[in-house]
């Protein structure tokens, strides 16, 4: 408080006043759901009536639920593309009412090589953000002592690409650390320049370069492998670190442009005093890690699926610190804002989205039920589905959950994972359709011709995928390799984001038995006739361990670098 500008100290009061509004008037709704979400729902369809999908659809007829679910059905992604293309192309009013224009799109892995373009516009922004301080205000109520400290996030940029209008395309990170109110954004350690360091290690190092020397609260991001890489990052060069606090540098080596360094400059101004802490600290522990020389409040990341297992390896970087789950979110909104550690479960956002469910085990049905969110049941499992700002209604986006509770009559949910043909071990989202199409291109560039293959997901530090074959490779297993992973990169963003950033491992291989997957793939035929007249084989396994019975080769590649 004593650092306060006299401009600060006069919006802190207004900004804690808005914060504590914003929260009271999330639980307000919760207790009102079936009202609120009506009028949720109603209010995204009257923004864009006139726009073309509007009228296409028939927005001026829609008065109830009915009238909705009558007028528009289910939808994914390749619905809405014609229309998100248009808008790309300048065409705001395909998707949009008037007067809303779009600030970007935010990039997310889709079903095919071409990634989803989610149109960001002021409404859909400002829900965002909403959500998100719905959430911090909560969990800065419960660790008081976190206030007006420091806070270690990562951020990506906003315009990686331009659409054919020149609105960026990128990361909603990007534009959400741009648009953040001063008095939060001057508690950030790094500045947004950081974004643009392209190679993933110098970005790590930059980012703790700038914040060992701060008093950091609490660290947050999505991914939790994501913080374990940054403390690693500085764990591993400590003798090196220590050296840049000490004579106020960046190391030169680091593949870092000049213009971004000239930003950074005044941030790095020598501190002897804090190296020679950091210099006692390896001397008495014979490691540098922030349970040793930081004061950490909480860490904030995703808990839920896969991402739990990386939560076994925090208490030896962290210690004993609270861990709040920030809530299951994607580029086309928040799911839900949890109110306690220690739990992936959240309140479900009804303020912001209105929301549906296809009950988990009628998702694969060609015309599943769908309930709306005062009809869930605790402990069942449903694919969830948003009508939200960036004009998607009735969306599959894939997601699946379990109902947990409820506060009041709102739903707690918890993230499961993807949906049956996704695999997500850090975030990349791959489905099985774009497995096959990097194996047909690999198949194609080669002579190895195959007759099954799987790809698998491993449980490892860092996790990747085995790509299970049962015929002798051609090129050898290191080339097939290489030539998997580097399609998976082509086909996925989110994938060769993660590569890039080293939370993902190169593709491994492993050679079958001859025949193996053949006949596994006629016994599950039989076991599931009764089911499924039309079985397929599988060619990617959602959740790590199920391929732990498959006999394992000596074919064993050498991990390729990211």
């Amino acid at each position: 408080m004593a650092n306060l500008s006299l401009t600060d100290r006069l919006l802190l009061p207004l900004a804690r006043i808005h914060a504590r509004r914003v929260f009271n008037r999330f639980m307000n709704d919760t207790r009102d759901l079936t009202t609120v979400q009506e009028r949720v729902l109603l209010e995204k369809l009257r923004a864009n009536a006139d726009s073309a999908y509007g009228r296409d659809f028939g927005f001026n007829r829609i008065r109830t639920y009915a009238d909705f679910t009558r007028q528009i059905p289910v939808t994914t992604y390749d619905d809405l593309m014609p229309y998100v293309e248009r808008v790309k192309a300048g065409e705001t009013d395909a998707m949009f009412g008037n007067g809303q224009g779009v600030l970007m799109f935010a990039m997310s892995s889709g079903t095919t090589a071409e990634p989803k373009y989610i149109p960001v516009t002021e409404r859909f922004l400002a829900n965002y953000r909403r959500g998100w301080n719905a959430f911090g205000v909560r969990v800065l109520n419960d660790h008081p002592g976190c206030f007006l400290r420091h806070i270690v996030q990562v951020t990506s940029p906003m315009d990686e690409q331009r659409a054919p209008s020149g609105i960026p395309c990128g990361a909603i990170t990007g534009i959400m650390a741009a648009t953040q109110k001063r008095l939060v954004r001057k508690y950030y350690v790094a500045p947004l320049c950081v974004a643009y360091i392209d190679d993933a290690a110098a970005r790590y190092y930059t980012i703790m370069r700038l914040a060992l020397r701060r008093d950091v609260a609490f660290m947050i991001t999505a991914n939790p492998a994501t913080q374990l890489k940054l403390v690693r990052s500085v764990d591993s060069a400590a003798e090196r670190i220590i050296r840049d606090m000490r004579d106020g540098t960046l190391d030169e080596s680091l593949p870092i442009s000049a213009e971004i360094r000239g930003q950074l400059a005044p941030l790095l101004r020598p501190d002897p005093e804090t190296a020679r802490r950091f210099e006692d600290i390896v001397k008495r522990t014979g490691r540098l890690l922030p349970k040793d020389y930081w004061d950490l409040g909480f860490l904030a990341n995703w808990t839920g699926g896969t991402m739990g297992l990386y939560l076994e390896r925090f208490p030896e970087y962290f210690g004993e610190v609270p861990v709040r789950d920030i809530g299951l979110l994607a580029s086309e909104g928040r799911m839900s804002i949890p109110i306690e550690d220690g739990t992936p479960s959240g309140i479900l956002d009804i303020s912001g989205m209105f929301f549906e469910f296809i009950p988990l085990d009628e998702a694969d049905h060609p015309h599943p039920s769908v309930i709306r969110a005062h009809e869930v049941q605790e402990g069942h499992e449903y694919e969830i589905l948003l009508t939200n700002d960036a004009g998607f209604y009735r969306y599959r986006i894939g997601d699946v959950v379990r109902v947990t509770g409820f506060a009041g009559p709102t739903p707690l949910i918890e993230f499961l994972h993807k949906g049956a043909n996704t695999s997500s071990l850090t975030g990349e989202k791959l489905t099985e359709q774009q497995v096959v199409l990097a194996f047909e291109q690999v198949r194609r560039s080669t002579a190895f011709n195959p007759t099954h293959f799987v790809l698998a997901p491993q449980w490892a530090d860092p996790p990747y995928y085995t790509l299970h074959i049962e015929d002798s490779p051609s090129p050898n297993a290191d080339e097939l390799a290489r030539r998997m992973d580097a399609e998976l990169r082509r086909a996925n963003v989110e994938y060769d984001s993660k590569r890039s950033t080293e939370r993902l491992g190169a593709v491994r291989v492993n050679q079958l038995p001859e025949d193996y997957l053949t006949h596994l793939h006629a016994d599950q035929a039989v076991r599931r006739r009764k089911v499924n007249e039309q079985y397929k084989p599988q060619y990617l396994y959602a959740k790590p361990g199920e391929d732990a019975r498959f006999p394992t080769s000596s074919v064993q590649p050498t991990p390729t670098t990211p």
